[in-house]
């Protein structure tokens, strides 16, 4: 893989994070320095080589791990990390807050980006500025490569491209479930959120990229016929059980959008996909479904409101550099599931993919997740027309990142959906 023209092949930056530690270990356990130029990189060199010693004590086939030293306040560092390397991999958030001069400088350099970024209203920032300059550099910024939103983005890819070959015409109609899971957050996952509300408390056009399905989509193109997320409980038109709003939909439905646009819109001008959390058929489910969907609405107007935001900030999320145990990572899993309702000249039709993990979501997964992501834009293991500018992972990398997943040990399925093994 490696390239002479780079000092390295990929940079984990941030790597003594909660996030980007698991990510590094990932990387280190799955390949070895020769087949991959891996360095580590942040701003204290301090715990930097001691993360090095830990990796290089316990991976075979790594003997050293370079260093790299930046800072987000210092863009020449940062242009200097992003002219060494083919492939910037970053786990530093809140993105709002230290993202764009990272951005700027592998934009700037023509070097390859990947990320965590939930927060939509940075991405339509990156976008507005940045993409016709990525497209002319062919650097390909990724964003949202954990699990925001690859679950969600890639089995929705994986449907339409079944749903195409199959029947030879793409799902009007995509369903997100996020089934089941469990898992822990972190201090700095808990400071992105925070800093999602505090931009649409503040600024009119963060405000309007929540209120816009479309906001991801390219200028010119943010409207459509889709209605948005779902708000309030509702019986499921494909499977008939009552739904809940999903905490996750505001991104990775935006995200789902982006990708069609991205790609010329091979799943049509009128498709339309929501996310949402099963919760069970008849009364159960409707109480299930409404308790849901009022927590989500308490949780939401508290984080809305200033002084509770600060309150849950200060006294209730863990700090930033805090995360879940290595044992609660262990414990964790979740299961999403995508269904894709078509008509094709038979007659109508069903897909199903799924992405599942028995790790937490948050972060084990994510880590191996967001690993393989950077590891298919080192190796150009790539099944897409972009060459550059700001991407979604489906449009960015498509098929060949199901086969990564696989090789991380998640689990990715996609054939005709059959009812009764529901």
């Amino acid at each position: 893989m490696s390239n002479t023209d780079r000092t390295y092949d990929l940079v984990v930056w941030g790597a003594t994070g909660v996030a980007g530690r698991l990510v590094a270990e990932y990387l280190t356990e799955q390949y070895r320095s020769d087949d991959l130029s891996l360095a580590l990189g942040g701003r204290d060199e301090t715990r930097l080589r001691e993360l090095e010693t830990a990796l290089v004590e316990q991976r075979a086939g790594w003997e050293e791990l370079p260093i790299v030293i930046g800072d987000a306040t210092e863009p020449e560092s940062l242009r200097t990390i992003a002219e060494d390397t083919r492939v910037v991999c970053t786990t530093v958030g809140p993105y709002t807050k230290y993202g764009t001069p990272l951005v700027e400088a592998c934009i700037s350099a023509g070097t390859d980006y990947c990320d965590l970024t939930g927060e939509v209203n940075w991405i339509r920032e990156m976008i507005d500025r940045y993409h016709d300059d990525a497209v002319d550099a062919g650097a390909r910024i990724v964003h949202s490569c954990g699990f925001d939103s690859i679950p969600a983005d890639l089995a929705t890819l994986l449907v339409q491209s079944f749903a195409i070959d199959e029947f030879g015409t793409p799902c009007d109609l995509v369903r997100i479930y996020l089934e089941d899971g469990r898992g822990g957050v972190s201090g700095g996952t808990m400071s992105s959120i925070v800093e999602v509300f505090q931009a649409t408390s503040t600024d009119p056009i963060a405000r309007k990229t929540l209120q816009n399905p479309y906001s991801l989509a390219p200028p010119g193109e943010r409207d459509g016929v889709d209605p948005g997320v779902q708000t309030l409980p509702s019986k499921d038109p494909l499977r008939g059980e009552w739904t809940a709003p999903s905490p996750m939909a505001v991104m990775n439905e935006r995200v789902i959008r982006r990708s069609n646009a991205l790609l010329e819109y091979p799943w049509g001008r009128e498709f339309e996909c929501t996310e949402v959390v099963p919760v069970g058929s008849g009364p159960v489910g409707l109480v299930g479904a409404s308790a849901v969907t009022v927590g989500l609405g308490v949780a939401t107007a508290a984080l809305t409101f200033g002084p509770t935001r600060e309150a849950l900030r200060r006294f209730v999320f863990p700090d930033p550099g805090e995360g879940p145990t290595k044992a609660e990572i262990e414990d964790g899993y979740f299961t999403i599931r995508v269904l894709g309702r078509g008509t094709a000249t038979d007659g109508p039709f069903v897909v199903e993919s799924r992405i599942s993990a028995d790790q937490d979501p948050g972060y084990g997964a994510t880590a191996k997740m967001l690993g393989e992501a950077a590891m298919c834009l080192v190796s150009d293991e790539i099944d897409s027309p972009l060459e550059g500018g700001i991407l979604t992972p489906a449009a960015a990398i498509g098929d060949p990142l199901a086969d990564g997943l696989r090789r991380a040990g998640l689990g990715v399925e996609v054939g005709e959906w059959d009812p009764d093994q529901t």
